[in-house]
C-alpha cells in the first residue's frame, strides 16, 4: 500500500492509504471489521472513509501524532514500560471479544496444516539455525494443545512495531492490514519483538491481558506458536539479504535462550 498524510480544508490531518483495485473486497472487509473494533472503545487509528478512486481503492484513517513504541521502549524506565505493556494487553483483550464467523474451519485443522507447511519450508531451506530442530521437536510433541482452541478476530501483527505512543503517553494500535481470525493466544506470537525491545513491556503485556493470572496452558501454546513462526522466519528472510538473515538468526538464538532450549515453557524474561 501507498500511505500519505493528507489535510482537509481546516488543516486536520488524516492517513490516506491507497491499495490496488483488485484489493477492493479484502480492503472493504478490513475497513468494516475495523469499524467493529472501534465500537469497543479501542485506542486505534480510526476508520473514517472507504472508497474507489482512479488510482485504486482508498482508506482514510485518523492521523496519530506520536512515536513508534519500538523507538521509545528501550529508553523508558522499567516501570513505565511495564505499565504501557499492561495497557497494550488490556487493549488486545478487548479486540479478542469479537468472535469468528460461523462455519469457519476449526483451529486445530487450520494450524496443523500451517505448521506442516512451515516445517517443510525450514527443511528445504539452504540455511539452518543452530539447534533449530528443537523447534520442530517441540511442535511435534505439543500438537495436541490445538484441540478445541477458539477462533476470534485478531489484529494479525500485534507487536511494538505496530503500536504508537501518543502525545498523552498512551498506546494507539495501527496497521490492521493483516487482520484475521484465529486462536486469541496465537496473537502473542510476535511478543518476541516486544521482549527484544523491553522485557518489562512484554511482561506487562501478558499480565495486562490475563489480569496477572496467567494459565500454564498459555505458556505451552505460546511456545508452540513461537516455534512455528521461528521456522518460517529464516526462509522468509533469505530473499531480503544477509541483514534480515542475521536478524532472524539472532532472534532464534534469543528464543532458544529464553526457553532453555525449549525445556522450560515460561520464557526467562518473564520468570525474572
Amino acid at each position: 500500500d501507498k500511505k500519505y498524510c493528507v489535510k482537509d480544508e481546516n488543516g486536520k490531518k488524516y492517513m490516506f492509504r491507497l491499495s490496488a483495485s483488485e484489493q477492493y473486497d479484502r480492503k472493504k472487509a478490513e475497513f468494516e471489521r475495523m469499524q467493529k473494533v472501534q465500537t469497543l472503545g479501542v485506542s486505534m487509528c480510526e476508520p473514517i472513509e472507504f472508497g474507489i478512486c482512479e488510482d485504486g481503492v482508498y482508506t482514510i484513517l485518523s492521523w496519530i501524532d506520536g512515536t513508534d513504541a519500538r523507538e521509545l521502549l528501550p529508553t523508558m524506565e522499567e516501570s513505565q514500560a511495564y505499565n504501557l505493556g499492561i495497557e497494550t494487553g488490556q487493549i488486545l483483550k478487548k479486540i479478542h471479544t469479537i468472535p469468528a464467523p460461523d462455519g469457519i474451519e476449526d483451529w486445530e485443522t487450520f494450524f496443523n496444516r500451517k505448521m506442516d507447511r512451515k516445517i517443510e519450508m525450514y527443511r528445504k531451506c539452504p540455511l539452518k539455525y543452530e539447534n533449530g530442530d528443537l523447534f520442530i521437536d517441540y511442535i511435534e510433541a505439543n500438537r495436541h494443545l490445538l484441540v478445541n482452541r477458539p477462533r476470534v478476530y485478531q489484529h494479525g501483527d500485534y507487536h511494538d512495531g505496530n503500536l504508537m505512543v501518543n502525545e498523552n503517553g498512551h498506546i494507539v494500535v495501527v496497521d490492521f492490514d493483516r487482520e484475521d481470525y484465529g486462536d486469541p493466544w496465537e496473537e502473542f506470537n510476535r511478543i518476541v519483538w516486544c521482549a527484544q525491545s523491553s522485557t518489562k513491556f512484554a511482561t506487562g503485556m501478558v499480565d495486562g491481558y490475563f489480569d496477572g493470572e496467567v494459565p500454564m496452558e498459555f505458556w505451552e501454546l505460546l511456545a508452540l506458536y513461537i516455534s512455528s513462526n521461528s521456522l518460517s522466519s529464516l526462509p522468509w528472510a533469505i530473499p531480503f539479504g544477509q541483514e534480515e538473515i542475521d536478524v532472524m538468526t539472532k532472534q532464534a538464538a534469543d528464543i532458544l535462550g529464553w526457553y532453555d532450549d525449549m525445556k522450560n515453557v515460561v520464557p526467562n524474561w518473564y520468570r525474572k
